[in-house]
């Protein structure tokens, strides 16, 4: 019995001391409990008490909201001058880069934000014929109705600083774009002197960009224009001239003068940059070339209502421009063409409508193209483009007969137009096919009717995501018929340079890694092809049948 009682009362006993440290172990949890509950409420509530928009409501976003850069075509060709090269394909890995070091930094600028209350945002005619263009901006006596903060960017609204987007998005690959909304002054800038766009907004805390306006930011020689944010008058020159309509700053310089380019790096994302104002904005131009507008200055009246502006010869004259809403910079996501979902319109813009916009502009009669199911008899009308440097259509007497004999009426246009660029432009709309060697005058396409067709012959040499990207994608987008013909290796007078057994006619893809200037040299600077017919009357065939 006592054993028992013994072993009965350390049973006891431990339970006991086991309830006792089963208790002391959950009133100690429980206190770690609460003082994590205590910390988070602490938190929440600082949190809360330092945001000046903690009881404003729904955050908002501007419209300038930045996309990620689509990856850009490291391999497309400079057109006519063989100057593009491969290290494009490097150059995009240096802007994804600076895409993500730019976001990182977007997200310490919010931040700082909020901390000092600071405001965000062909080989075509040559013709050098020069005038001038309204060095001095004209005074608006006009009541502008335009409500600017649909536009997004920077902006002098008090009750919503802490949401909106920086003045400058330099995020995008190919080019930056500066909002600036609110009272705005533009000073020109020559010689060594930059050009400057200044916003004055009292809750703006001092801050400075570097801004290349033109669609390549990434190119040499271009002329940066500062951008600045200051939050008092005293701190941004005085207006000498006021226009109360947006303006725009743009530069002409990178490629302009190659056709492709042309459209490419500056009408194209002039459209999509000013479009949205129906007229009403001024472009300030950095490196104006006169010349050069007087050949597009159909477009540009389109474009704008007001005088152009030499912004580097304002320097001269001490002019400083103000105006209620300014975007610097300009650029499009693609190769010659729009993409709604990535480039910011302001109208849902596409590239159909840019080339509606060109038969406006110059007055173009044809819409569609001809329908053969409702036109028994008629002939369809074919142009082909001679090219007369390289990549040159060896046959293309042979070429045209064909396509008589498959039932086109066809005219060949060779080497410089004697017409102007009007007449040209009219010419190429009563086409119903174009067809033409990889290069820079297939931009024409831009004249045909929709429903037209487009036939480009691509040289040999793996050029057929450059040919796709360069009008193939683009001609769908305007709502162009596309057919594509590629050159084999019997096809290309390289051929007979090489013979088939050089690996410029057996392995082109290791001449593509060999590096850029062995594909520009060959494929498109010393290249010509000659069609085998009748391995070319398919197609022939197959533009017809667009036309039923």
């Amino acid at each position: 019995m006592r054993r028992g009682e013994s072993k009965a009362a350390t049973r006891g006993a431990n339970r006991s001391s086991s309830s006792s440290s089963w208790k002391s172990r959950y009133i100690g949890y429980g206190l770690v409990l609460g003082f994590v509950l205590m910390l988070l409420y602490l938190m929440v509530n600082a949190q809360f008490s330092n945001s000046p928009n903690a009881y404003l409501g729904p955050a908002t976003t501007s419209k300038t909201e930045s996309i990620p850069a689509t990856t850009y075509q490291g391999n497309q060709a400079w057109q006519e001058d063989g100057s593009r090269g491969l290290e494009e394909g490097h150059r995009e890995e240096v802007a994804s880069t600076q895409r993500s070091t730019g976001q990182r930094q977007e997200k310490d600028d919010e931040s700082e934000k909020q901390r000092t209350e600071k405001n965000s945002i062909e080989e075509q005619l040559g013709n050098d014929r020069s005038s001038n263009y309204g060095e001095e901006g004209r005074q608006s006596e006009k009541k502008d109705t335009i409500e600017f903060s649909e536009f997004g960017g920077g902006t002098d609204d008090f009750n919503n600083v802490a949401n909106t987007k920086p003045i400058c998005d330099t995020s995008f690959g190919k080019y930056d774009i500066c909002v600036l909304d609110g009272d705005t002054r533009a000073q020109g800038g020559g010689g060594a002197g930059a050009a400057a766009v200044t916003l004055v907004s009292p809750r703006a805390a001092p801050r400075e960009w570097k801004i290349k306006p033109y669609s390549r930011k990434y190119l040499d020689g271009l002329k940066p224009v500062t951008v600045r944010s200051v939050p008092n008058p005293e701190d941004a020159p005085p207006c000498t001239t006021r226009l109360n309509v947006p303006a725009m700053v743009i530069e002409l310089g990178g490629l302009t003068g190659n056709y492709w380019h042309d459209f490419t790096d500056v009408l194209v994302p002039l459209f999509i940059g000013a479009r949205r104002f129906g007229g009403e904005v001024q472009l300030l131009v950095v490196n104006l070339l006169p010349f050069w507008v007087d050949k597009y200055r159909r477009i540009f009246s389109q474009i704008s209502r007001h005088d152009i502006v030499d912004l580097e010869k304002d320097d001269d004259r001490g002019v400083v421009r103000c105006y209620p809403h300014v975007v610097v910079g300009y650029g499009s996501r693609k190769e010659f063409t729009i993409d709604p979902s990535l480039d910011d319109t302001g109208g849902g813009y596409t590239m159909v409508n840019f080339t509606e916009f060109l038969r406006q502009s110059y007055s173009l009669p044809r819409d569609r193209p001809i329908k053969l199911g409702t036109n028994h008899g008629a002939r369809p009308r074919m142009m082909i483009l001679e090219r007369t440097n390289s990549r040159k259509l060896m046959n293309l007497p042979e070429v045209a007969a064909a396509a008589r004999a498959a039932g086109f009426e066809v005219t060949v246009a060779g080497g410089r137009p004697t017409s102007t660029y009007d007449e040209f432009a009219r010419e190429v709309n009563s086409y119903d096919v174009m067809v033409g060697v990889h290069g820079a005058g297939l931009t024409n396409c831009v004249f045909l009717p929709t429903g037209a067709v487009l036939l480009q012959i691509v040289p040999y040499g793996r050029l057929e995501s450059i040919a796709q990207t360069d009008f193939g994608e683009p001609a769908r987008d305007m709502g162009l018929r596309y057919i594509e013909y590629d050159i084999a290796a019997d096809e290309s007078s390289l051929m007979d340079v090489f013979g088939k057994d050089h690996p410029m006619i057996k392995d082109p893809v290791a001449v593509h890694l060999s590096g850029w200037g062995n594909v520009a040299e060959w494929y498109l600077g010393k290249q010509d092809v000659r069609v085998n017919i009748e391995r070319f009357r398919p197609f022939l065939t197959q533009a017809l049948e667009h036309l039923q």
